[in-house]
């Protein structure tokens, strides 16, 4: 509506404002990706099961079974994310009519891509409501659980005397499996989007759809290579995962180079023989086409380059995965540092080392992705920086289905710890995968926070090409000069919001935990002998389930209102340029603290398995071990709620802010009505508190 409400659509356009055409990408981006993961959930739920059957046979066939049913969330998420841009995008160029020359069929591919941001837009908002609500119902019943069961009780994890438990289990599956599945399909998509959008000419154009193809028949013959023997390490059974995933990236690299060769391979030679995008824009605002005057269109024929920039990004990829697992895997120095802490100071010192861990964390991922990018734009410009994005992400289904894998061995271990007449050792294989679950889970967190950052530049570098802001003499894109003190001050508070955002979303989950602690506690002591586990005694898990679904969906409103009308705020109060500063200050906070949370929450937990799985430092139960625990229920929301969901945000901001590029204009102009939206904010905000926080208090 906003779009179609435009009185004059930027001349760039050819008069078409895009309003219903984006709409409908919007609706179908937002259907596919609630579908992925409403199946997602649908396959995990009935692979936790199976998984924990399959473990009393042998560790290969659980590890099996619990992959595949991670792999069918990873190939939906690609399968349906570039089947649903393509038809789209088909619809809207190869349809149009009258798409008879050829200047007019490549002019209706650029209208047709500027529609496509409206399907990552949808596909955002879905990921929004799956990873923040996801996030908050899992861990308030994680957090829930764990409080009164082991610290208070000191009952087993996934007790079934504990009524927290089918709840936190049904977390792992909403914010593990559907949040993961929405964040990276949105990304997919997203860096497919941008890479088109940035597309010098034709071909540049094509290669992301094509490498994304190409990816997902590399990761389908990656799944199939997977696998173990039984009482297998947890290193060969971590590198049985990532075998996998280097097969698929070596297919891809010699597929991307099939791709390059199709595409810019023409009469015998690589010659500068494309045409160009920008130049053809120009000719038609005058009324010629490139076909008048043929050798002025001309662009630099850069596929090679561009192959260079693939592999980086997978390249890039692979040692953000490799660091994260170094820095939150209890097989190195850093996890056990923490535990090491915990025996020599307690809680406090496990405290205090898991955040030094978290922050020295950031160092290797802003390294390799700073480089990747200064590397690719000195081959391509931004566009290099986002098929490198492609590229990272054009292994997903296999690197998805490693991720997804984990909730599902972990729901297969409280299966089999709720279940009477199962044998301590299908307890055992399923502790194994369960141990490898979390280490792959750090380092999907970690491959998803990078990618979600290459994609956020090139959606922040499309969106400097398409702003409605005038530009430099011979410039395409808007400058953003730190000089500037508007600019600057978005910048500021671009790096403020991540930190907002994040602490909504981590006072959620200690408000929504709290209300499931209070219910665990009264129905062990109003049930008589749930506690004592006296045959015949149960305990209702629905009440908590009640709870944290009434939580998650309530307690996201402040965060997503933050997140959808702080860009469109700012840039119709002050500008489009601001509005720029704002995404790049967004995109560089919310990477370090996003790395800093998922990190060190990942280090708390394995450092707790750590003495768990390895019988260290007096083993469960010991002083060691409660301190742990400790860390642990703080590094929960740290790593599964408020972490993850800033990949959201960054990418969210930026994604909305290029598709109602058309309406941000220069400095001022449209104040009043950055105003009514600053107004609207205040009100919905307002609302919200008072209902979903003051008002439960008063009533509790």
């Amino acid at each position: 509506g906003v779009l179609q409400g435009q009185k004059t659509p930027p001349a760039s356009e050819d008069g078409v404002k895009g309003g219903w055409q984006t709409a409908i990408c919007f609706a179908v981006g937002a259907a596919l990706s609630a579908g992925a993961g409403w199946g997602g959930m649908k396959i995990a739920t009935a692979a936790n099961v199976k998984t924990m059957e399959a473990a009393k046979t042998s560790l290969n066939p659980a590890l099996q079974v619990a992959f595949s049913g991670g792999a069918v969330m990873g190939f939906t998420v690609v399968a349906s994310g570039l089947l649903g841009v393509t038809l789209l995008f088909l619809i809207f160029s190869l349809t149009k009519s009258g798409a008879d020359k050829v200047e007019n069929f490549e002019r209706y591919m650029q209208q047709a891509v500027r529609f496509l941001a409206g399907f990552g837009f949808g596909a955002s908002s879905i990921a929004l409501f799956a990873r923040v609500a996801g996030g908050i119902y899992t861990k308030a019943a994680d957090v829930g659980a764990d409080l009164v069961g082991k610290v208070e009780s000191d009952i087993p994890e996934d007790d079934p005397r504990n009524p927290a438990t089918i709840a936190d289990n049904v977390g792992d599956n909403v914010g593990d499996v559907a949040g993961m599945g929405a964040d990276l399909f949105e990304s997919f998509v997203g860096s497919i989007i941008a890479s088109a959008a940035l597309a010098e000419n034709a071909r540049e154009l094509a290669l992301p759809f094509w490498i994304a193809g190409f990816g997902i028949l590399a990761a389908v013959i990656g799944f199939f290579v997977v696998r173990t023997k039984d009482n297998a390490t947890q290193a060969q059974l971590l590198h049985s995962l990532h075998f996998g995933t280097y097969v698929a990236s070596f297919l891809v690299v010699g597929l991307s180079a099939l791709a390059v060769w199709i595409l810019f391979y023409e009469g015998g030679d690589y010659s500068d023989n494309v045409r160009d995008f920008a130049i053809q824009s120009d000719l038609f605002q005058s009324g010629l086409d490139c076909s008048d005057v043929p050798e002025t269109c001309s662009t630099e024929n850069r596929g090679w380059k561009l192959f260079g920039c693939v592999i980086i990004g997978l390249f890039a990829g692979s040692l953000i995965g490799g660091a994260t697992e170094y820095f939150t895997s209890y097989a190195y120095q850093p996890t056990k540092s923490i535990t090491n802490a915990g025996s020599m100071g307690g809680a406090a010192t496990v405290v205090i080392q898991g955040l030094g861990v978290g922050m020295f964390s950031v160092v290797p991922p802003v390294i390799i992705i700073c480089t990747t990018v200064i590397a690719c734009f000195s081959l391509a410009g931004v566009y290099g920086v986002s098929i490198a994005a492609v590229g990272m992400l054009s292994t997903l289904g296999v690197t998805l289905a490693t991720d997804a894998y984990g909730p599902i061995a972990d729901n297969a271990g409280g299966i089999a710890e709720m279940t009477p007449d199962c044998d301590d050792e299908v307890r055992d294989r399923t502790d194994a995968l369960d141990a490898l679950g979390n280490t792959t889970a750090a380092t999907g967190k970690g491959f998803a926070i990078g990618s979600a950052v290459l994609t956020a530049l090139a959606f922040m570098s499309a969106y400097s090409e398409k702003v409605n802001v005038d530009k430099p003499v011979g410039s395409l894109t808007i400058s953003l000069d730190l000089t500037d003190p508007l600019i600057l001050s978005g910048v500021m508070i671009g790096a403020m919001l991540p930190y907002l955002f994040g602490a909504l979303t981590m006072l959620s989950v200690r408000k929504a935990a709290g209300s499931i602690i209070v219910e665990v506690q009264r129905q062990f002591r109003e049930i008589k002998g749930l506690l004592q586990g006296e045959p015949g005694v149960e305990c209702d898990s629905n009440a908590c389930i009640s709870l944290c679904t009434t939580a998650s969906v309530q307690e996201m409103v402040l965060p997503g209102v933050l997140a959808i009308l702080s860009p469109i705020a700012v840039g119709l109060l002050i500008g489009g340029k601001c509005l720029g500063g704002l995404l790049g200050g967004a995109i560089a906070s919310g990477f370090v603290l996003a790395v800093t949370m998922s990190n060190a929450g990942g280090a708390w937990d394995n450092s707790k398995k750590y003495i768990e799985n390895e019988s260290s430092y007096g083993g469960k139960g010991s002083e060691t071990h409660k301190a742990c625990v400790v860390g642990d229920t703080i590094g929960d929301p740290f790593k599964d709620t408020s972490g993850p969901a800033l990949n959201i945000l960054i990418k969210l901001m930026s994604i909305l802010s290029l598709t109602l590029a058309p309406i941000f204009r220069d400095d001022w102009e449209t104040w009043w009505m950055g105003l009514i939206v600053i107004g609207v904010m205040v009100l919905i905000c307002g609302t919200a508190y008072y209902f979903f926080w003051i008002r439960k208090q008063k009533t509790a």
